[in-house]
């Protein structure tokens, strides 16, 4: 039900047909409903194995369940709409006890090829070559950007998400995606988000890098 208020109310929009074939026998909300009820319950994070379930399983909720392939093109369709829904989704449940004036930022890639000499075949258009030092590798891919909001004793919460190419440097992302909206605020981020003269010229906002233990040392 919170989907199809959601979808009547906002989503819809960013997913509207201008083809005869706009009344769908197997709706949108349908769609999204299976895809983030058996990747949130059931813990199938493949397409493939999020139809097989639904087909095996769902079937007396969603009878006119497409084939996969229909399944996974219409999924496709309404990706604008999901990045739509992550945004809803991340206000209308932050929790309460969320430090609004203190945030936490990282990366993390988001690896489709492993290798330093050798290029990547996988959705070429929006992948390139990066290098993550955690991990001493060169890969191909992108790059998951997130500031989160600071909770005590707990995991953080999303705040801001942003998907970047994997050569992309994080400070002019950081710079870029996220400081517009993180003015006057503690925010807590590894050495490479370091550049005091920016912070101090643009805003008042206070930048921590805590001091990062080296492995193996105690």
């Amino acid at each position: 039900m919170y989907i199809c208020d959601v979808y009547n109310n906002s989503l819809k929009c960013h997913c509207q047909r201008f083809s005869n074939n706009t009344a769908q026998i197997f709706t949108d909300e349908e769609i999204i409903t299976v895809y983030l009820f058996c990747g949130c319950y059931q813990r199938y994070l493949i397409i493939k194995e999020i139809h097989t379930f639904a087909k095996e399983y769902l079937l007396s909720w969603f009878p006119k369940l497409p084939s996969y392939q229909t399944f996974y093109q219409r999924l496709n369709i309404l990706s604008e709409a999901l990045l739509e829904l992550v945004k809803i989704m991340t206000i209308s449940f932050k929790p309460e006890d969320c430090n609004t004036m203190a945030s936490l930022v990282d990366s993390i890639p988001i690896v489709t090829y492993k290798g330093k000499n050798r290029e990547g075949k996988v959705v070429k258009e929006i992948t390139s070559k990066g290098y993550y030092s955690t991990k001493d590798i060169y890969y191909y891919g992108m790059k998951l950007h997130v500031v989160e909001h600071r909770k005590n004793k707990t995991l953080p919460f999303p705040e801001i998400i942003a998907l970047t190419d994997a050569s992309e440097n994080d400070l002019s992302v950081f710079k870029r995606e996220c400081m517009p909206y993180l003015q006057g605020k503690i925010i807590f981020g590894d050495k490479i988000y370091s550049d005091l003269s920016y912070f101090n010229e643009t805003s008042p906002t206070t930048k921590l890098t805590p001091h990062k233990q080296v492995k193996g040392e105690l």
